[in-house]
């Protein structure tokens, strides 16, 4: 039984021309730039092997991204896929090659031969601001859905091993996980990958979306020497919250391995870190988080406690 309901995704209207956003010569409103960000989002379909474990394949999304050929997906939608094929918003289907596929941030990379309208991507959002998610709902074609920013910087969801997520209460229903979660003027602010459903199918308005920060460190690693790389870690840290009393909140450091980067620049076990490169540290994976939104090589600078001292530490990451 289909039911319509306030919220509910609906058909996504003929595209504006959003070449005349780009240009300056026509303002567009609300609806112009959903309807132009659209146009960057695909129908994915991945070609399972025969023996694969479901009957059909399923149907998912993808983001059109950097110069028009590149396409980035739910890592988690490809599965064990042999083919890949797009369809476009004018219903033309399109071969599709596996570049990359990276199940750390599930984010994966498609390659097609045919240049499509890229994404922009959103210079700032924040909770509370409008936010639309664009997909292939069910398998029906790219409708829209749109709410609001519920949450950021979101990390310890336990869906992925590196998480900073977006989370919205926009709709978002199976074969939307690749789709683009963006705001009101149709720009990129994460792309689709989780929803939480307590054991049910239903959606109740706990949806995540990898950031569009992690996606573009996904994307600049990829297009500068054809792999992704994280930054490994020599410390092992917890949230302050399983320690009683804390003075501080943070990650508590448990341990530091000998002879590292991180014990050479100073950290040590029972500092706490308060932050990194000024990003708050709450939650069980936001150290990861934050190490791979800066990526190897790079320069991280941790506010840390020690005692009744607050200090900055900084290291190059490898």
């Amino acid at each position: 039984m289909l039911c319509v309901t306030a919220g509910a995704q609906q058909p996504v209207p003929a595209m504006t021309p959003c070449e005349s956003d780009t240009a300056g010569n026509v303002a567009l409103d609300f609806a112009g730039h959903i309807a132009c960000a659209a146009r960057s989002v695909v129908s994915l379909l991945p070609v399972w092997p025969d023996n694969a474990s479901r009957n059909e394949e399923p149907e998912g999304s993808a983001i059109v991204v950097g110069d028009g050929t590149l396409l980035a997906t739910a890592d988690h939608v490809l599965g064990p896929a042999l083919d890949v094929f797009v369809r476009t918003s004018d219903g033309v289907s399109l071969r599709a090659t596996i570049a990359l596929r990276d199940a750390a941030t599930d984010i994966a990379l498609l390659r097609i031969e045919r240049p499509l309208p890229p994404v922009r991507f959103a210079s700032s959002f924040a909770v509370a601001h409008r936010a639309c998610a664009i997909g292939n709902s069910f398998g029906l074609d790219i409708s829209v859905a749109c709410g609001i920013v519920s949450a950021v910087q979101v990390s310890g969801v336990r869906f992925n091993p590196i998480e900073d997520f977006v989370q919205t209460d926009a709709a978002v229903n199976p074969g939307m996980s690749g789709g683009a979660l963006v705001n009101e003027e149709g720009a990129l602010i994460g792309l689709l990958s989780a929803i939480f459903t307590k054991g049910s199918d239903s959606n109740i308005g706990v949806n995540f979306a990898v950031s569009a920060a992690l996606l573009q460190r996904v994307l600049d690693d990829y297009l500068d020497d054809g792999i992704v790389s994280h930054p490994k870690s020599a410390m092992v840290v917890r949230p302050t919250q399983a320690v009683t009393s804390p003075a501080f909140s943070g990650m508590l450091v448990v341990r530091v391995k000998a002879g590292s980067i991180e014990e050479k620049a100073g950290m040590r076990a029972d500092d706490i870190i308060l932050s990194a490169n000024g990003r708050r540290l709450k939650r069980a994976g936001s150290y990861r988080a934050a190490a791979a939104l800066t990526g190897s090589g790079n320069r991280l600078t941790l506010r840390v406690a020690r005692g009744g001292d607050i200090k900055d530490i900084a290291f190059h990451l490898e």
